[in-house]
């Protein structure tokens, strides 16, 4: 039974599990990202990150302990140099895992572990949701800097010199000693309000004018047409048939010539 037994021994000796995890955690160092096994991915976990924090003191103690875990000059500069320098803000926390779904083969239940600054994508997504949150807030701020003149001008307005008040107690005086048959003339507001009303029956007025107007022409058209028709008739009824005059003028023609002949 395997009560209180933390540790995963990946089964392997002691000697092996260590070089193994060695040897993940610095070519996890050197390419930011790597494919392997959930288990061997947790294993890691807890074997790499105690490693970058200590990476954050770049003293020479500090690299002669991480040197001792992972046994590679090339990956131990580069965690002091690079990856210390990306996380220096990051309060532990410096990798993820992402499950892929079992192997086959052997059915294991594989992932990819990856340091989190150097996913790029991720990085994006979050900035831009920063982003739109400071939006909003900027845009609530400004609504309040635009109100806030406003009500400076309106107390600018309501101050008024001694001088002024007497005046405008002088002018209200004589309003109010004017005779009262004269109205009162209307506000810039209500002048403003009936503008485009007015504009709108007298263009209702205009479309009724033209209206009329077509309807006068047609009939008037309708009615010369009548006419018109009427004329030519009565003047077909008063014309003689012209077949009947050519008939007389041969007629005539022919009396004539008798008479000739008779004189011979």
């Amino acid at each position: 039974m395997r009560h209180k037994k933390k540790i995963n021994h990946l089964s392997r000796k002691r000697g092996h599990r260590h070089a193994m995890l060695s040897n993940m955690a610095s070519s996890l160092i050197m390419h930011k990202r790597i494919k392997t096994t959930t288990a061997k991915a947790k294993a890691l976990r807890i074997y790499l990150e105690p490693l970058i924090t200590k990476s954050k003191d770049d003293t020479t103690h500090s690299r002669r302990q991480v040197f001792s875990y992972l046994k590679d000059k090339e990956a131990t500069n580069e965690l002091f140099r690079e990856v210390a320098v990306k996380v220096a803000d990051r309060p532990g926390g410096y990798t993820r895992i992402i499950k892929l779904g079992n192997r086959l083969g052997d059915n294991a239940d594989m992932c990819i572990m990856e340091l989190v600054d150097y996913n790029e994508n991720l990085l994006a997504e979050k900035d831009s949701s920063t982003r739109s949150s400071r939006r909003r807030r900027g845009g609530k701020k400004k609504t309040e800097t635009a109100e806030t003149p406003r009500t400076a001008e309106i107390a600018e307005d309501t101050e008024l010199a001694p001088e002024e008040t007497i005046e405008t107690a002088s002018d209200a005086e004589r309003s109010a000693d004017a005779p009262a048959e004269q109205g009162e003339e209307p506000s810039e507001k209500e002048v403003s309000a009936e503008q485009p009303v007015a504009e709108a029956e007298a263009s209702t007025k205009a479309d009724e004018e033209k209206k009329e107007e077509a309807k006068v022409v047609t009939e008037d058209k309708a009615e010369d047409k009548v006419e018109d028709k009427k004329n030519e008739e009565a003047s077909v009824g008063d014309e003689p048939p012209e077949p009947s005059a050519k008939k007389d003028d041969t007629s005539s023609e022919d009396v004539d010539e008798e008479a000739d002949k008779k004189k011979e």
